[in-house]
């Protein structure tokens, strides 16, 4: 049959790099095996802890990573109760923590509100204003918190958003903390529904809050808030299956969210572009998959592991150092698909690049086509694919240049 083919350069600009996409084992966490803690970096450290150990107990430790020399320091641990699934961002040269369960059982334990100001230079917690997002689930005049939200900060001011309240009671809150004046203001709900178990990100200027569970449904779906306007914008879904419990970091002008479960346990790693409103997969996780997991970002390289796998609670540790982009220009005049659109089949041309692989998968991850020992000029047949959006990556033998285009078939 004849299908119509449309590039769409909604993508944006290529994605030309070279070097790396490589993890590196790094010293394991030494707070032991742990999952479900929170996460932060300011300046030039990481930060990690609290969540549950092996004997499902709660904690409260505070734990310094220094990449420089590759070793934890235990710092002062939160003043409030031990928690797990609490939530952590940074603000400026502060973390904030709070939030979670203190019992392994949330419905033997307390569901947490309180907020903590975390001061590296001093090693100092403050108790700031409690967040009033919580409410009576039980009918019985006592206000609960949230665990399993996710948060982000934008310049100035932190949000917080979504997470569960009590057995099948999930939020749709948006709240901004003001550092400033110590203060929440309710902003514009979640348009995603009820939900636990997001993940969130903030890259160029917008709050990123996704995927997650939806009344015990997992979901990918990825929303975008701009706090200029206060509105919410759907983005690309995750091309990846449903999950929740994943965990995120920020490079530069890209963001990654790496782990999660749909069931099993993900060791996926995916990039998201704001740019071009796209996602590329990139070098799994090199240990096994896990949820629940620690990730941050230091300088130009990002941070993951701890967690709960197969196998149990992880102590092991990583870095990530993306690929690092070169001559973008050089990749955008090398690399071009004609015609636009096209009939029956389209051709690419790659000027000065030989050997070049090519794979098209669709918006689930799941590999359609392949094929290698690309050159100079290819005529791809359109004839056996269905209509559809489709992501062709376009890579050298080695992995190391990459770039990728939307491509619909109408």
């Amino acid at each position: 049959m004849k299908i119509l083919f449309t590039l769409l350069i909604a993508f944006g600009s290529l994605l030309a790099y070279s070097q790396q996409n490589t993890w590196t084992k790094k010293s394991s966490f030494a707070g032991l095996k742990r999952a479900r803690g929170i996460a932060f970096s300011v300046g030039e450290y990481g930060y990690a802890g609290m969540g549950e150990d092996t004997s499902e107990t709660t904690n409260n430790d505070l734990w310094r990573y220094d990449p420089e020399f590759n070793v934890w320091s235990q710092m002062m641990s939160l003043p409030g109760s031990t928690r797990r699934n609490a939530s952590a961002i940074t603000i400026g040269d502060k973390g904030y923590v709070g939030l979670g369960a203190d019992s392994s059982i949330a419905t033997t334990g307390t569901i947490l509100d309180d907020w903590w100001e975390y001061d590296p230079q001093s090693n100092a917690w403050t108790a700031k204003a409690n967040y009033p997002g919580g409410f009576d689930v039980t009918n019985n005049g006592g206000i609960q918190g949230v665990y399993f939200a996710s948060g982000f900060a934008i310049d100035t001011k932190g949000y917080i958003c979504c997470g569960k309240m009590g057995s099948d009671f999930y939020g749709t809150d948006l709240w901004e903390y003001d550092p400033q004046l110590d203060s929440w203001t309710r902003l514009a709900d979640f348009p995603g529904g009820d939900r636990y178990q997001l993940s969130a990100f903030a890259v160029e200027g917008k709050g990123y809050v996704g995927m997650g569970i939806d009344h015990d449904l997992y979901r990918k779906d990825w929303w975008q808030y701009d706090p200029q306007s206060g509105v919410w914008t759907e983005v690309s879904s995750l091309p990846g299956v449903e999950r929740g419990s994943s965990s995120t970091f920020v490079l530069s002008s890209r963001a990654y969210v790496v782990f999660g479960s749909d069931g099993g346990y993900k060791d996926e790693l995916w990039e998201y572009n704001p740019f071009s409103d796209s996602w590329n997969i990139k070098a799994n996780f090199p240990a096994d998959g896990r949820k629940n997991a620690f990730a941050f970002s230091i300088g130009n390289k990002g941070y993951a592991g701890m967690g709960k796998g197969a196998s149990g609670k992880r102590q092991s540790f990583y870095e990530y150092a993306p690929l690092l982009p070169v001559s973008i220009e050089e990749y955008e005049n090398s690399i071009s698909f004609f015609p636009n659109p096209a009939k029956e089949s389209f051709s690419i041309s790659i000027e000065g690049f030989e050997n070049q692989s090519m794979q098209i998968f669709d918006l689930s991850g799941r590999l359609i086509s392949s094929q290698t020992n690309l050159n100079s000029f290819t005529n791809i047949s359109s004839e056996l694919m269905n209509s559809g959006t489709y992501i062709i990556q376009i890579s050298d033998q080695e992995n190391l240049n990459s770039i990728s285009k939307k491509l619909t078939i109408l």
